[in-house]
């Protein structure tokens, strides 16, 4: 969980000629798969690489990370820029001490195209046997979990599991096109 705080903020409504305040703010954040899940039962497109998600979509995702209640919805709107980085940096911090060594990665690459969505994630958990309460998980730390098993199933059963190396290379390349803002 992130913690942040949104700061007092005072401004003028030009709709209604009136001076507002938005009292300061404690965010408790999760990056987790439930946050995810959330956000795209609304918008209906993929979060993790959708390189079209606009501020709106980004402002709506940090209210689908906030755990704590009765949060005045004007706070999202206000959070300054350094706050945002802050938030920015917790999204993508691995959360994890586990590396990989691209060079080891088992299996091929994913057919270009493939979208990994909270659905996918999920069906990687019950594929994997991962119970069902770590979506309350860092995404990252969750996403490295399901990699870490599928690597040791694989050396385990002595032969390559090509659906489980192809989702764990999607879901990398994907992280890695979302980090980098690219296509490919």
């Amino acid at each position: 969980m992130k913690t942040v705080v949104v700061p007092k903020f005072e401004g003028f409504d030009e709709t209604t000629q009136h001076f507002f305040t938005i009292k300061e703010t404690t965010l408790q954040l999760e990056h987790s798969l439930i946050s995810l899940k959330t956000w795209e039962q609304k918008w209906h497109v993929p979060f993790i690489n959708n390189k079209n998600k606009t501020a709106e979509m980004m402002v709506d995702y940090i209210r689908c990370m906030t755990i704590n209640k009765n949060v005045d919805p004007l706070v999202y709107y206000v959070i300054p820029k350094t706050v945002m980085d802050e938030i920015n940096k917790y999204i993508e911090d691995p959360m994890t001490a586990t590396w990989f060594n691209d060079t080891s990665l088992l299996g091929a690459q994913n057919k270009k195209g493939e979208t990994i969505t909270a659905e996918i994630i999920y069906y990687w958990m019950i594929e994997l046997g991962v119970p069902v309460e770590f979506e309350k998980w860092h995404l990252n730390t969750l996403l490295t979990l399901i990699r870490v098993i599928s690597i040791k199933r694989n050396k385990d059963n002595g032969k390559v599991n090509k659906k489980m190396t192809n989702a764990e290379r999607n879901a990398l390349n994907a992280k890695r096109r979302a980090k980098l803002n690219s296509k490919g």
